[in-house]
């Protein structure tokens, strides 16, 4: 099984970044864990704060894959591109998010890939990753 773990703007700065909301572990740090984790599975991970980069990155696992789990970051808020990616590829997507949205500012209330994802999981932080992996293994 090969699955595509995929982030979006800011969350290279995971550790440094707001570490109240987002804690103080990097995402490579924590990568590691979720490869020790599952073992079975072939994970990889892609991170650009570049819309133009994640669509590109969507389309190149988008029929090759069993699934992509995807943190996009802000552009969860505003990007049609990446939504249209998503719907344009076999590879169902899992929506991420580390902090629990709706307890945030408004416009992060609105989800762009929401309607195109398999489902949305949101507000465990780092470990929503986890359970995203997990959501393609008990398929």
């Amino acid at each position: 099984m090969k699955i595509l773990i995929l982030n979006g703007p800011n969350l290279n700065l995971l550790g440094k970044r707001e570490p109240e909301i987002y804690g103080t572990q990097t995402f490579e740090q924590y990568f590691e864990t979720l490869k020790e984790k599952f073992l079975n599975v072939e994970l990889t991970y892609f991170q650009s704060n570049s819309e133009g980069s994640l669509v590109d990155k969507i389309h190149e696992v988008g029929f090759s894959y069993d699934g992509i789990v995807m943190n996009a970051g802000a552009y969860t808020h505003t990007s049609v591109a990446i939504a249209d990616a998503i719907s344009g590829v076999t590879t169902p997507v899992v929506e991420v998010h580390i902090s629990n949205v709706h307890k945030r500012e408004a416009f992060r209330h609105k989800s762009f890939l929401s309607p195109v994802c398999k489902g949305v999981i949101l507000g465990f932080g780092l470990k929503s990753y986890e359970l995203g992996v997990e959501s393609f293994i008990s398929e």
